[in-house]
């Protein structure tokens, strides 16, 4: 059922999900001399935050907020920023997987927003699963967080290097089967 606020207008699709940033990293590939070790930090601490991004891969936008933690409230904040970033005039559809906190009765869902879970175990349909695939080799692998605020400046300086290129957005989580026309 179409809701009374998404009749008549243009639909946009976007793509929402939380990525776990934090002391105990990522390690990535890098090019070394066949046969050899090359050393990379690892950090065993575990403070981390999380960056809850959505694309929207036909206009090459996205909408993030990095948070302490991932529960409602933290979701219902970025729905809000999500919808601050909807085209004027227009409907998004928000697809995401069934974390609790996708649902349930404190989530506060903006009038311009419609929410459609996936399938359990189906991370292969959300394409922001390959940006943080991207952010982690590209911005945020092979670093030594020393603390909190460290990590949220490389979670939005990560965010902020990805959304400068709408080019990059679009290459990365475009899928044809969810362009509407």
């Amino acid at each position: 059922m179409v809701p009374d606020a998404a009749r008549r207008k243009p639909i946009e699709v976007w793509f929402q999900d939380e990525a776990r940033v934090g002391q105990k990293g990522t390690l990535t590939r890098v090019w070394a001399r066949r046969g050899s070790r090359p050393r990379a930090v690892r950090d065993t601490r575990y403070q981390s935050a999380y960056i809850f991004g959505a694309v929207c891969s036909a206009r090459g936008v996205g909408a993030a907020l990095v948070m302490p933690r991932a529960d409602t409230e933290a979701m219902t904040k970025h729905l809000a920023e999500i919808s601050r970033h909807v085209a004027e005039d227009a409907h998004a559809v928000v697809v995401l997987d069934g974390a609790g906190w996708h649902g349930g009765n404190d989530l506060i869902v903006p009038d311009n927003i419609t929410l459609i879970e996936l399938p359990p175990y189906s991370p292969e349909l959300n394409p922001v699963e390959n940006i943080w695939e991207y952010l982690r080799k590209n911005k945020l692998a092979n670093r030594l967080y020393e603390t909190y605020e460290e990590i949220v400046d490389a979670c939005c300086d990560a965010w902020n290097d990805l959304v400068a290129a709408p080019t990059r957005i679009t290459s990365i989580a475009n899928r044809e089967w969810a362009n509407v026309s």
